[in-house]
């Protein structure tokens, strides 16, 4: 079957046959003109009068699927906005192959439909070339993917679907098993713990493009369910599993965008990007760095900040260059109840212009104007936002609003590209809900060669190898070297107060397996769907799946989930309580 851009002025002449949709229909006093689209895009039919096909010509509308015959010929006005703006087909035979109800939408990239309205009716919003060409990338990207990974000697292994729920992650989905009543599978976050097996098993190099699962609040750029690009690899290091990572990365960009990344990426430190971005995952593709000034303040008379200084808390600022006008007390109001969705307590400003104006000027000495003007480099219109707290909570606030104005200032350009690695992440984070240290990716992160003996002794100081690859200010994919030996596997348990009992029900049968001369090994995960948002320029992961869940997991398509009825749940041995 070919498709409509198939064809172009060097095949004038030639009888073809093509098949799709009804786009528009317009009678120009006895010639019809109809736009025919398929997934490839449009082709303009011309059917006149002294056609057999006329009459059925005149009773076509909107998503008809016809099949139609005819020359084509060159246009006499040509359409340059799509590809086969040359030519046109003249019709010789045209057959009804259905008919369409009137439609929920307009099937048209510019449609102003509500996007629950084109979820329930997906099948239709997949017709618009805008989430039609998405899908035709992701096949392309998954595509270079497989070409380049096998090139490397890498071979695809599927792992299960159905495992055993095991702690230190998101919530797991569970699936009850009838066989086995009372007892339960639970769908893979991440295929980690069998990738691991495979290197055990002596496959040294593998991949897969894997579905998984985690029950999660949702955002634009996540789903209960997505797809990772799986990667393991045997007898390695960090800068061997970054070298194939970023070549794989550099070659999906030149594949689907034409773009040369320039290797190697840069390497940027976790608590360094925290420091100067407020973030583990920086969008570098504008400046506004975090910038300290908690010194400058050691003095001060200013309640507030004196308080927090006391407190062991910091006094960090952004500066927006050539915005002060941009910001009046309104908008600065909105920026204040932004900020404080991160748990900051306030946002202070100051407008440098004439003199320093603000919500502190008139409490600043000279001497910390001066000081002021010299760290942040001011200059006449420029506006400093200032948040003082502990120390995450300032960087993340801070981190958040930088991205915030980078996208209000129109400081990022429409095709920028910026990538780097985010390395030496700590092994622990400090969960307040658990009251303990959890681990910051999973248990089997390898921690540094000199953190080891850390493990139990300073978990706040304790870095892994560990390493995210960051694109955009998006975490991309991540990874890190594994625990191979089963003495630091042990350590890594009983850091995170598992009881043998806990290790021995959740990962009995993978600590045994590293008893049987496990190798060094490591890898790393891309996130398909975030990678193919991040290469269409979309900034809605639900727009790069075929079938996506909304912000509340469900599918309005299929309206699920759903109830079951009481047979099924009776033979699962499941009772529901409302």
């Amino acid at each position: 079957m070919n498709l409509n851009t198939d064809y172009n002025i060097k095949n004038v002449g030639s009888e073809v046959t093509l098949n799709g949709w009804v786009q528009k229909v317009r009678d120009l006093g006895g010639v019809i003109f109809i736009d025919l689209r398929d997934r490839s895009g449009l082709m303009q039919l011309v059917v006149r009068p002294e056609s057999k096909s006329h009459d059925i010509a005149t009773t076509l509308k909107n998503e008809y699927v016809i099949k139609v015959t005819g020359k084509i010929v060159a246009r006499e006005k040509v359409n340059n906005n799509i590809p086969t703006g040359e030519i046109e087909i003249e019709v010789s035979d045209i057959v009804l192959l259905n008919k369409s109800l009137d439609l929920p939408f307009e099937i048209s990239d510019a449609t102003t439909a509500l996007e629950d309205t084109r979820l329930k009716y997906r099948y239709l919003d997949l017709r618009r070339s805008a989430i039609s060409s998405n899908l035709i990338t992701r096949h392309k990207i998954t595509l270079a993917v497989r070409n380049f990974l096998d090139k490397e000697r890498f071979i695809e292994v599927e792992t299960p679907v159905l495992c055993k729920s095991t702690p230190e992650g998101a919530r797991d989905y569970l699936v009850p098993s009838r066989v086995n009543k009372g007892k339960f599978y639970a769908l893979p976050q991440s295929p980690q713990i069998f990738k691991q097996l495979l290197m055990v098993g002596g496959i040294e190099r593998y991949f897969q493009i894997a579905k998984c699962f985690r029950d999660e609040d949702l955002r634009a750029d996540r789903q209960p369910e997505f797809t990772q690009i799986d990667i393991e690899m045997s007898f390695v290091d960090e800068d061997d599993v970054m070298d194939l990572a970023e070549r794989l990365v550099a070659h999906v960009f030149k594949e689907i965008k034409g773009i040369d990344i320039k290797l190697p990426l840069m390497k940027m430190k976790y608590d360094d990007a925290i420091k100067k971005y407020g973030s583990d995952k920086p969008d570098l593709r504008f400046g506004m760095e975090i910038e300290d000034l908690t010194d400058i303040f050691k003095n001060t008379t200013i309640g507030f900040f004196r308080d927090i200084i006391d407190n062991g808390g910091i006094i960090n600022a952004i500066v927006a260059k050539n915005a002060a006008d941009k910001y009046s007390r309104k908008e600065i109001d909105k920026l204040t109840d932004y900020v404080k969705t991160y748990r900051a307590s306030g946002l202070v400003y100051l407008k440098f212009e004439e003199e320093m104006t603000g919500s502190i000027a008139k409490n600043l000495t000279e001497e910390e104007k001066n000081n002021l003007i010299n760290r942040l480099g001011l200059e006449k219109n420029d506006i400093v936002f200032i948040i003082g707290n502990n120390y995450s909570i300032t960087k993340t606030a801070l981190g958040a609003l930088r991205c915030k104005l980078g996208k209000d200032l129109n400081l990022i350009g429409a095709n920028d590209y910026k990538l780097l690695w985010v390395v030496d992440f700590p092994s622990f984070e400090w969960s307040e809900e658990e009251g303990r240290f959890m681990a910051m990716h999973h248990p089997f992160t390898s921690p540094k060669d000199s953190d080891v003996d850390k493990l139990l002794t300073d978990k706040a100081n304790c870095y892994s190898k560990a390493y995210d690859i960051v694109i955009n200010g998006y975490e991309a994919g991540g990874g890190s070297i594994r625990i191979h030996d089963q003495e630091i596997q042990q350590k890594m348990f009983e850091a995170l107060e598992l009881t043998p009992e806990q290790i021995r029900e959740k990962f009995g049968f993978f600590v045994d397996a590293l008893k049987y001369g496990t190798p060094p090994h490591g890898g790393l995960a891309f996130g398909l769907d975030r990678l193919v948002m991040l290469l269409t320029g979309t900034e809605n992961i639900r727009d790069v799946i075929a079938f996506p869940k909304t912000a509340s997991a469900s599918d309005l398509m299929s309206e699920c989930p759903n109830v079951v009825d009481n047979a099924q749940l009776k033979e699962l041995g499941i009772k529901i309580e409302k």
